[in-house]
């Protein structure tokens, strides 16, 4: 089997990997043997993520790590949760916000909230974002941020399709500068990856029958997938 050069994406994802299971054995051990060898996986995965950054002390990114190792069950490493809205109108365009710290137009996105669904978390977000009251109609991917490239911290996201029932346009003061509906032809510009979910998102919208978007396994994962990875940004 050919084996083609590692792209940043896996490298970080390789590094992420190595970080979660050192941290997490280290929640489960109480050998001082065992904790030190999961020292040494930490510091070679925080070389590996400088290496691949730039500008991170590899010291400074382990006493990070370190500094997260719970005990037990609460130290077992998973990934964080977002959720993200597909909001469309009657006119079957897209919801979409600017983004207040990059500049950067994509759909209503957040963080799962404690003590909420993650679809009572896209209705807040929403409203919250945007002033659009919705109702979610569907979920329609669960994917995974590093490897699609959108993100360089081990994360899933949820999306949802919904469809808008009320309010007014109102970008948030603090979050987003500018907030609007979008034919799919006529996106903005400054778009965050359209070309991996747009189609999706506005088949979605149309009312077809679309299945849930997920990443599908790879053998072996850690080799990863050429034809699949994505390059972050």
């Amino acid at each position: 089997m050919t084996t083609e050069p590692a792209n940043e994406s896996n490298l970080i994802r390789w590094a992420e990997a190595l970080s979660a299971t050192a941290r997490t054995g280290m929640g489960f051990t109480e050998n001082l043997y065992e904790r030190e060898r999961f020292e040494e996986v930490l510091q070679i995965a925080a070389d590996i993520r400088s290496h691949v950054q730039g500008g991170i002390d590899p010291d400074q990114q382990v006493e990070a790590w370190l500094e997260s190792v719970g005990h037990g069950v609460p130290g077992y490493v998973t990934p964080k949760v977002t959720v993200g809205a597909v909001v469309g109108n009657d006119d079957h365009e897209i919801l979409l916000v600017k983004r207040a710290d990059t500049g950067i137009w994509l759909f209503p996105t957040g963080w799962a909230d404690v003590g909420y669904s993650p679809a009572e978390v896209v209705v807040k977000e929403v409203a919250e974002e945007t002033g659009i009251e919705c109702e979610v109609v569907r979920l329609i991917a669960v994917v995974d941020g590093i490897r699609r490239g959108f993100t360089r911290i081990p994360l899933v996201s949820l999306v949802f399709q919904c469809q808008m029932t009320g309010g007014s346009l109102r970008p948030h003061p603090l979050e987003c500068d500018d907030v609007g509906f979008f034919p799919q032809h006529g996106l903005p510009d400054a778009v965050a990856g359209a070309e991996s979910w747009a189609d999706h998102a506005f088949r979605a919208i149309r009312g077809e029958d679309v299945e849930v978007d997920f990443d599908h396994p790879r053998s072996p994962p850690w080799r990863g997938d050429p034809q699949t990875d994505t390059e972050l940004q």
